[in-house]
């Protein structure tokens, strides 16, 4: 839904997304510090309110690097609200609201609303860039809940810049993937240099803000992948998530972690490759 505005300088994006799982479940993904990491970025949250609330995006992220606020409303499993400041320089607090309603067949619908008040026109294409990044998660959450929901989670996280921009960035790394053709549906097994990495092509978008490709994976273990990129500048970044599932997988993020981190340097920046 476009940008919304009132008299008072209130301006607010909403959207909604139905996803499998019951209230209980969808709320500790959702709600939750382990919960939100499995699927989304490193999370802190102190679960009452006035609790910390904190989002880790680290350097692979087109973006802030951390997002930190406080906690205004805890009410499990149907309303989490909180408010971010400093979240991007001097730019105004925003707060989120987060409401989970029950669908038939263990399914809910989410429903966020982002909001900041502030009489600067100039915020908009921020409040906007909330609703071009959630969906994305989203189809994340969805495979989360419905295969891994409440599992024990690690992420690898690693990224890497190009001063020829984000198009040739993009195009080196999805070649050097063999993601370059990848149809969703379609059977990927790495191999060569790049780390182990096999699975289903789940989703695959771009637009004019960025680029990425989503798997299910079995290799290296259980989880779900994405690859992207975007520009920083006037340079291209292109970032791996990898969300592992399952017993091993704080071992198995461990060992591929450093793979990851210098592979892509050595892909894009030159850096000697080690894997």
């Amino acid at each position: 839904m476009p940008l919304k505005r009132d008299d008072s300088g209130r301006r607010w994006v909403e959207m909604e997304f139905l996803v499998p799982g019951t209230p209980e479940q969808v709320w500790q993904a959702i709600a939750t510090g382990p919960g939100m990491s499995a699927w989304f970025t490193t999370t802190h949250i102190e679960e009452r309110v006035g609790g910390a609330i904190s989002f880790d995006f680290g350097d692979e992220n087109c973006g802030a690097d951390v997002s930190s606020g406080q906690v205004t409303t805890w009410d499990p499993p149907v309303r989490l609200e909180y408010e971010e400041y400093g979240w991007n320089g001097d730019a105004p607090p925003v707060a989120t609201e987060v409401t989970i309603t029950a669908r038939s067949g263990d399914r809910c619908v989410v429903r966020m609303v982002h909001t900041m008040v502030t009489d600067k026109d100039e915020w908009d294409d921020e409040i906007e860039s909330f609703e071009t990044g959630w969906p994305g998660f989203f189809e994340i959450l969805k495979i989360y809940l419905a295969n891994f929901a409440g599992a024990q989670a690690a992420t690898i996280r690693a990224s890497a810049t190009h001063h020829d921009g984000e198009r040739q960035a993009w195009s080196k790394m999805t070649t050097a993937l063999d993601l370059g053709a990848a149809n969703v549906g379609d059977r990927i097994e790495i191999s060569g240099d790049a780390p182990r990495l096999a699975g289903r092509v789940e989703r695959i978008h771009q637009d004019g803000i960025s680029r990425e490709v989503m798997m299910r994976i079995d290799q290296p273990s259980q989880g779900i992948a994405v690859v992207g990129a975007c520009t920083v500048g006037d340079e291209g970044r292109v970032m791996a998530s990898i969300y592992l599932y399952g017993s091993d997988a704080t071992d198995v993020a461990a060992a591929e972690q450093p793979k990851w981190t210098a592979w892509l340097r050595g892909l894009l920046e030159g850096d000697p490759v080690s894997t």
